[in-house]
């Protein structure tokens, strides 16, 4: 009888589900108080990354650069949350390039909320020093004079994500930017997500896709001037 009873042990011990190993942790340095960077999975020194510079909203909940690129992709940028304006983020892509491989004409500018209209804000004044900017979820702040520069700033491509909305204001405020964009000849992707999820798998992925057409210069012929 005992030794029916151990079999069933063992076999029983057979059957039991190993768990999954954990997933591996996104790299996250912090080389200065208050700068994330984002190291990708398998970084090589000899290649020259893309870097995305991220502007979190201040009114929101707090911004996790490593769960966001663990979204958005692991291998293909390097990443650096900049606080502040222009300047922060000018010190903020420095610190990055004295440590890590930079492509000198591949640095993106990207927002989230309020960080998104900075976003905007910040490239168009300063367009030779970015590669392009994506805002997700903060508009384009129309009456700055923002494309002064408009023969820089039409060069640059730019993408803003954001919610579906029936509220008549937002709808204004969409025509008026579309109308601007097509006025200047100037490169404005849009894309509108339903729901009022934060910043999504699905709307990330759409980033990544959008910035990796652009970085390797497959969207160059297919592109309208606003989309």
């Amino acid at each position: 009888m005992r030794e029916r009873q151990s079999k069933r042990v063992v076999r029983s011990g057979r059957k039991q589900a190993r768990s999954a190993p954990a997933a591996p942790r996104p790299a996250i340095r912090d080389w200065t108080a208050g700068t994330p960077v984002f190291v990708p999975q398998g970084y090589e020194p000899g290649y020259d990354y893309p870097l995305l510079v991220w502007l979190s909203d201040p009114t929101s909940a707090r911004f996790d650069l490593g769960r966001v690129m663990s979204r958005l992709s692991l291998r293909n940028f390097v990443a650096v949350q900049a606080m502040g304006g222009g300047t922060a983020v000018s010190r903020a892509v420095d610190r990055v390039r004295e440590r890590l491989s930079i492509h000198p004409r591949r640095v993106w500018l990207l927002g989230h909320g309020a960080g998104g209209t900075e976003a905007f804000r910040i490239a168009c004044r300063d367009p030779e020093s970015f590669a392009g900017v994506v805002s997700l979820g903060g508009p384009f702040p129309l009456d700055e004079g923002l494309f002064a520069r408009v023969g820089a700033v039409r060069r640059m491509p730019m993408l803003y994500c954001c919610r579906n909305s029936t509220a008549a204001a937002s709808a204004a405020h969409t025509d008026r930017t579309l109308r601007l964009f097509h006025a200047a000849g100037a490169m404005l992707a849009m894309r509108i997500y339903k729901g009022t999820e934060g910043l999504s798998k699905a709307m990330l992925g759409d980033v990544n896709r959008w910035l990796m057409d652009e970085t390797c210069g497959t969207a160059a012929g297919l592109r309208a001037h606003v989309a």
